[in-house]
């Protein structure tokens, strides 16, 4: 009886260690399952996280590229017929502005006063100059300009501006086709001109880029 007292003992002892085992080697299992889980869910974030900065470098690159290199820009209007064409994209760059000074001349991207969107105009005279409008042909610092680039038939309206100094931080700009441009001339109403700051200049306009036909230099 004892000895068989001993080996029901000896078996129960047996059996438990065994189910401990067997319990152990579910455990064992169950998080060998849970690994590849959690594993997948930190290939995913990281997925994630890597698209994010893609993204966010591609966005801010681009936000330097236009702030600084070039910007494409579509015309809006025919304040610059014929030299600019009702939406054509110009190409527009801007070290030439910050590191130097707009010329005379040159076809600019502007800001007007209380104004956000962009306009296109002709700078026609810079801090220091005089200029005068009388009947369409425009005087400064006392001489009559040629200006090629103007379209006879835009520009015979008779339009008259009485000679004004601008001053160190005074810009003027005018559209080519004067007969229907607001800008520096009449910006508060017929010969009632308002001068651009330095900071509204913010771009030259260097080409025009489409319709592909049309692509062309602008001086």
């Amino acid at each position: 009886m004892q000895t068989d007292d001993g080996k029901a003992t000896v078996d129960s002892a047996e059996a438990q260690q065994q189910q401990a085992g067997a319990e152990a080697d579910g455990a064992q299992g169950t998080a060998a399952q849970a690994d590849p889980q959690g594993k997948k869910k930190k290939n995913v974030m990281k997925e994630i996280l890597s698209w994010v900065l893609t993204l966010g470098s591609a966005v801010l690159i681009a936000l330097v590229i236009r702030s600084f290199l070039f910007e494409p820009i579509r015309v809006d209007g025919e304040s610059m017929c014929d030299t600019l064409q009702n939406n054509e994209i110009m190409f527009v760059t801007k070290p030439e502005y910050i590191f130097g000074e707009p010329q005379r001349g040159d076809v600019v991207i502007c800001k007007y006063p209380g104004r956000t969107e962009n306009f296109v105009k002709r700078l026609m005279a810079v801090p220091g100059d005089t200029i005068e409008v009388r009947k369409n042909v425009v005087f400064v610092n006392g001489e009559a300009l040629e200006e090629p680039y103007l379209t006879e038939t835009r520009n015979k309206n008779g339009f008259s501006m009485a000679l004004m100094t601008l001053g160190e931080d005074d810009f003027f700009v005018m559209g080519d086709n004067r007969d229907n441009s607001h800008d520096s001339r009449n910006y508060y109403g017929w010969s009632s001109p308002a001068t651009l700051h330095r900071s509204q200049i913010v771009g030259h306009v260097r080409f025009v880029v489409f319709p592909f036909d049309k692509v062309r230099g602008i001086d």
